[in-house]
């Protein structure tokens, strides 16, 4: 045959399986393509398929359908052998303590197991921090296998780049109730922006930032924030905000009813949800101010900055009075003490794991309104600072306190009626 004709074979081949790479013979596929087909397909289409197997990650000793047991699922040390840098990033970051973050509420041995260990509630999410093989032996991985960290932004089996590099990577777990950044973000004029140029001009789709464009610049995987997913930070300069954060780290557990530290506040340091120096904040703030200023002036910058964390302020305000509220009822007696609840105060770590109303109200105002009011500020979506998050505020505490009246009122009609008896 002519080499016209290897010409014309080549460009046939190459149009069937346009946009798939050309994989490495593997035994695996032989029965993977009949079983799970799609998988295969993934992985073929791949940049990996050029140069790696199954059974790189996978390991070899699963070789039928009796030993599927035998099939290792991978880990960040799996993917740290090709990529150390993206891999050594990822464990500097906050990412990899979600599950630290997630075994340090009080109340997550009380779950169960399909919500936490079985990852169809919080564990979802929060699987991150899976290191190593030895890490797969713990007793919540052997409930359930499955899952490890850098699949949740490159999905399996692909693992593409260009989808762990659009917005929407982020949005599975940055979505909803206490943390909807996807809704703050695509809301806002930064998302609005990108996601039509992402239609109409998508050479120049990146002229508004995206998730990443701030939390990885240049692709970096370390992903943190200075303020933190509680935007609590030590020390505070401004006296009279620091009476509201003191107030704040009490409800946290972090500072005991009478100001002093706990044993919670090692949790908070291992799990990084704050900065606890001025320099680790302000070296935090320096990486995403620097992504800010690629954009707008420092004046412009400095200016939203300020106003944000003036929001935080308010909003704390509104907190701290709240807290200070229940707090009382606590020590007045009104609200006991739960079983194993270390301090007559409420306990905002506990969630919705409460009692009363007027603390379910509090969870709300903590965990859905608080968030909202402070993080849709920094992703430049007023409606949602605004009636998701700061109004809502307003509306608790104008409800806590009317409930506290109440619960008072009735604890001393109570009081009144045993000593009559």
């Amino acid at each position: 045959m002519s080499w016209v004709f290897y010409l014309f074979l080549f460009g046939l081949f190459s149009f069937i399986g346009m946009g798939t790479a050309i994989a490495k013979p593997s035994p695996c596929e032989d029965c993977h393509v009949k079983i799970t087909p799609m998988m295969v397909k993934d992985f073929n289409r791949g940049k990996m398929a050029k140069v790696l197997t199954c059974a790189d990650c996978h390991g070899s000793d699963h070789m039928s359908e009796k030993d599927v047991d035998k099939a290792k699922l991978p880990t960040i040390e799996t993917c740290k052998q090709c990529h150390p840098e993206q891999a050594n990033q990822y464990l500097e970051g906050k990412h990899a303590l979600g599950l630290v973050a997630l075994q340090a509420m009080p109340y997550t041995h009380m779950q169960p197991k399909a919500f936490v260990e079985g990852q169809k509630g919080c564990g979802g999410c929060h699987t991150l921090g899976l290191k190593t093989q030895a890490d797969r032996q713990t007793e919540g991985r052997k409930y359930y296998k499955y899952g490890m960290d850098c699949q949740n932004c490159h999905t399996r089996h692909a693992f593409s780049k260009a989808e762990a590099s659009e917005p929407e990577a982020c949005e599975t777990c940055h979505m909803g109730f206490d943390h909807p950044q996807w809704e703050m973000w695509s809301g806002s004029k930064h998302g609005v922006t990108y996601l039509m140029e992402r239609t109409i001009d998508p050479k120049n789709k990146d002229r508004a930032p995206k998730c990443q464009t701030c939390h990885m610049p240049k692709g970096n995987h370390r992903v943190f924030s200075a303020w933190g997913f509680l935007a609590v930070r030590l020390p505070e300069d401004d006296p009279e905000w620091m009476g509201y954060r003191a107030t704040i780290l009490k409800g946290l557990g972090v500072l005991d009813p009478n100001g002093k530290p706990t044993a919670r506040l090692d949790v908070v340091k291992a799990g990084k949800v704050a900065r606890l120096t001025k320099e680790d904040f302000e070296a935090e703030r320096r990486r995403i101010v620097d992504v800010c200023k690629e954009c707008h002036s420092p004046a412009f910058v400095d200016a939203n900055i300020q106003n944000a964390d003036k929001m935080v302020k308010a909003a704390d305000k509104l907190f701290a009075e709240a807290i200070a509220t229940v707090a009382g009822l606590y020590q007045d007696g009104i609200i006991q003490k739960k079983p194993g609840q270390a301090y007559a105060y409420p306990d905002l770590l506990t969630f919705y794991d409460v009692n009363t109303k007027v603390e379910e109200i509090l969870y709300e105002m903590f965990m859905d309104h608080r968030m909202k009011a402070f993080q849709a500020t920094f992703h430049m979506n007023p409606d949602y600072a605004t009636w998701y998050g700061y109004a809502k505020m307003k509306k608790d505490l104008v409800e806590i306190k009317e409930l506290a009246q109440e619960m008072r009122q009735a604890h001393f009609k109570a009081t009144v009626k045993t000593r009559k008896k």
